[in-house]
């Protein structure tokens, strides 16, 4: 571009005086000059032509003067610039092989630009030399580089970075902490300083100093606000977590805050609803979790919100549960919630009627133990308990909070593993979804039920629920449409196996145990000498 507009200067200047030389031309004059008694006369445009000549001639000497007079200036300048491009060539090419690991080469670039460029006034001959040093494994000369470096306010910045590394390496923890505070007390703009000292802090316990630590992040720019925000409502949150207990006042405003900042954060919500509880406002309290539960069901959310007064019956967090269905009508949580109250309050028919629900609509672990516990404190069926067992050891996990692989029980600000801030998510743990678990979808919480086998009531079975019987019903029907013939099979079957459980059992026939071999327990048979089982009896277990 510079060339570009120099040539139309050029040819502009050029124009310029074609076109002062025409006009002249066209009005012509003469010009005389007396000096010393002599007259000299001539034409108007041979004096313009003489006097842009001689300024051309005045112009042209004085540059031939000047060259002359700063040519050894100059010959120095281009042997020292061709000095100085040969020695930045050298360093190129040993930080190249400092990166490729090239040991060798990187400190015979690193000698040579030495003896081409000054080190005081190249700083990248002092990185050279650490690199190399510590891909030789030198790592005592690497820090004492980096030292050096920390101490030059133009490589400060450089140097820390080095030593932080190497504390880290060598495991001095307190000494990567100070060297990290330092560079983010210097530079707050730096990422790897802010997010090292935020990291520390946190770790430490120490939330105002985080915070404000973020907050000099933001202003920087170092984090977007979306981002600046959720870190800053996790640290609020943990702090209103540790107040809770001696400032609820002000665990409950930190908790606000921090839901103002992310509406979503479940532990946030929860620990504000503690802190009203604490204050007796039980209104504001529940009003906090209902809004939690609208944006997200979360099952710490519904047992805080259902168990929020000490004093409650069972029925009256009964009719919780059922205020929490009501704002989340349909969902997942919200029927096993209302199916565990109802547990808790004796009303079994709507427990297993919810559980069944939420069976279908998500097979899960944890529905399947409700309905364990549901079987067990209505009929105590031992066959029925374990059918629902055996489904949970099936069922995919429920979620839980994850952190770097780690699965914890609570909530916390920061992972245990590598002590990133805002690690915990609400998820199924991947280590857990290994090995026989099946993946779980509606039409397994159907096939469930309609395996249930019948209840037993001193030998004689009657039918199951109305709501397995029509169940049982659908996934028959379904399986008639696809496979007839297997259908009809599995039809008969079925009905042969209902009409040998109908049969009284003897009254006196011993009982047999589920498991286990002699000596362990002496009551069991020895199955060497046992007689084989009816094939139909074993279809029930």
């Amino acid at each position: 571009m510079t060339t570009i507009v120099k040539v139309l200067f050029f040819l502009a200047l050029i124009l310029a005086a074609g076109f002062g030389f025409s006009w002249i031309a066209d009005r012509p004059g003469d010009i005389s000059l007396v000096w010393q008694g002599q007259s000299y006369q001539t034409t108007l445009l041979v004096a313009i032509t003489a006097l842009v000549t001689l300024v051309a001639v005045v112009m042209m000497i004085w540059w031939v003067i000047r060259t002359l007079w700063t040519s050894p200036h100059s010959v120095r300048r281009y042997f020292r610039a061709r000095k100085r491009d040969r020695g930045y060539q050298a360093l190129s090419t040993g930080l190249i092989a400092a990166g490729a690991g090239n040991a060798l080469l990187a400190r015979r670039m690193s000698a040579r630009a030495r003896g081409l460029i000054r080190a005081d006034q190249e700083p990248l001959i002092r990185v050279l030399d650490a690199q190399a040093a510590l891909i030789e494994g030198r790592h005592d000369e690497a820090r004492r580089l980096y030292q050096e470096m920390s101490e030059d306010p133009e490589t400060r910045e450089l140097g820390l970075r080095g030593l932080y590394v190497e504390a880290n390496r060598l495991g001095a923890h307190e000494a990567a902490r100070q060297y990290a505070e330092t560079a983010a007390e210097h530079a707050p703009y730096l990422p790897w300083a802010a997010k090292a000292t935020l990291e520390y802090r946190c770790r430490a316990g120490h939330w105002d100093d985080a915070i404000r630590l973020l907050d000099q992040q933001r202003i920087a720019n170092v984090l977007d606000r979306h981002e600046a925000d959720r870190l800053k409502a996790v640290l609020l949150t943990a702090r209103a977590q540790d107040q809770l207990e001696a400032e609820p006042a002000a665990a409950r405003d930190s908790a606000l805050k921090a839901l103002k900042l992310a509406k979503d954060l479940v532990p946030a919500a929860i620990v504000a609803a503690k802190a009203y509880v604490r204050e007796d406002n039980l209104r504001k309290a529940a009003s906090t979790l209902e809004q939690s539960w609208k944006l997200e069901p979360h099952p710490e959310v519904a047992a805080a919100y259902v168990r929020a007064r000490s004093g409650d019956s069972a029925a009256d967090r009964l009719k919780k549960a059922e205020r929490l269905e009501a704002l989340k009508p349909n969902n997942y949580e919200s029927l096993l919630a209302v199916a565990e109250a109802a547990l808790e309050a004796q009303d079994f028919k709507r427990a297993r009627s919810k559980a069944e629900a939420a069976a279908r609509m998500g097979s899960r672990e944890r529905v399947y133990l409700l309905l364990a516990d549901i079987e067990e404190a209505e009929t105590g069926d031992q066959g029925r308990i374990r059918h629902w067992m055996g489904q949970a050891l099936k069922a995919p996990r429920d979620p839980a909070w994850v952190a770097d692989g780690h699965v914890s029980e609570r909530w916390m600000p920061i992972s245990p593993v590598t002590g990133r801030l805002d690690a915990f998510e609400w998820k199924t743990p991947f280590d857990q979804l290994s090995g026989p678990i099946e993946e779980g979808s509606v039409s397994d919480g159907e096939r469930a039920l309609a395996s249930l086998p019948p209840v037993r009531d001193n030998g004689n079975a009657y039918p199951p629920s109305a709501e397995t019987a029509e169940a049982e019903v659908v996934v028959v029907e379904k399986s008639k449409a696809s496979m007839p013939e297997k259908a009809d099979r599995q039809t008969s079957a079925a009905g042969s196996v209902a009409e040998e459980a109908r049969k009284p059992m003897p009254q006196n026939a011993p009982a047999e145990p589920f498991f286990g071999r002699p000596p362990d327990d002496p009551g069991v048979k020895d199955p060497m000498t046992a007689t084989a089982e009816p094939k139909t009896r074993l279809k029930l277990f």
